[in-house]
């Protein structure tokens, strides 16, 4: 039915949280600002980095109006520094992430990423998790001119194969991932378990819903 998956990677493959959580305090210090905990952190992740600081910044999924240029600038390049050194340092895989990318590999599907973290971070969190090997094709959040929800990332992975919309199986924890795949007219497969801002991932209607990456499986017919 599918001859291409892609794949979000934060809070879908990876749960990222501690070591933005980290980075985001870190930052924080740097300017002399209050902390946030690892679970408000969790209830900023999906947007990248940029709005992720912006929400730091603000203190709220709501970004302020009023934050100064100069101070997210400034803001953005030390949590950048920050992070870039501790991508994987209490970040996990999600369970059954490993052995079910390996099914759908040795299926023959092809595997792609697409995540809005940009690829200076996305190739180490894939290296040192352990999962690299299983994706061809990857784009972070500055790949291309435009990053999900926006669907053209998603029409560069069919570009690539040459197929076609119906070919193709979007994986994802968060509107964003949703909303691209509609756009693209992919097959959508929502994920419960990572970063949606509070909100049932079912809200934004996926084609699919499950609480385990395991449960691709049988979406795709090998289970």
């Amino acid at each position: 039915m599918f001859k291409l998956i892609c794949f979000d990677l934060d809070g879908t493959l990876v749960d990222s949280v501690p070591d933005l959580a980290a980075a985001v305090n870190c930052m924080l210090s740097d300017f002399d600002r209050a902390h946030f905990s690892e679970d408000e952190v969790r209830g900023w992740v999906g947007n990248g980095a940029q709005v992720l600081v912006q929400r730091a910044l603000s203190g709220s999924v709501n970004i302020a109006d009023d934050i100064d240029p100069a101070l997210f600038n400034d803001a953005l390049a030390s949590f950048l520094k920050h992070y870039s050194a501790n991508v994987y340092t209490h970040s996990v895989l999600y369970p059954n992430v490993k052995e079910t990318l390996t099914a759908l590999r040795d299926a023959g599907f092809k595997l792609a990423i697409v995540t809005n973290k940009p690829m200076i971070q996305t190739t180490p969190v894939l290296e040192l998790s352990g999962i690299s090997e299983f994706f061809e094709v990857v784009l972070g959040g500055d790949s291309l001119a435009e990053k999900k929800p926006n669907p053209l990332p998603l029409l560069h992975c069919l570009a690539h194969y040459k197929l076609t919309p119906a070919d193709a199986l979007m994986v994802g924890d968060s509107k964003n991932d949703i909303i691209a795949a509609q756009a693209a007219n992919f097959t959508s497969f929502g994920l419960t378990y990572g970063y949606n801002y509070g909100i049932p991932i079912s809200d934004s209607n996926p084609d699919f819903v499950a609480d385990d990456i395991s449960e691709l499986l049988s979406a795709v017919k090998l289970k």
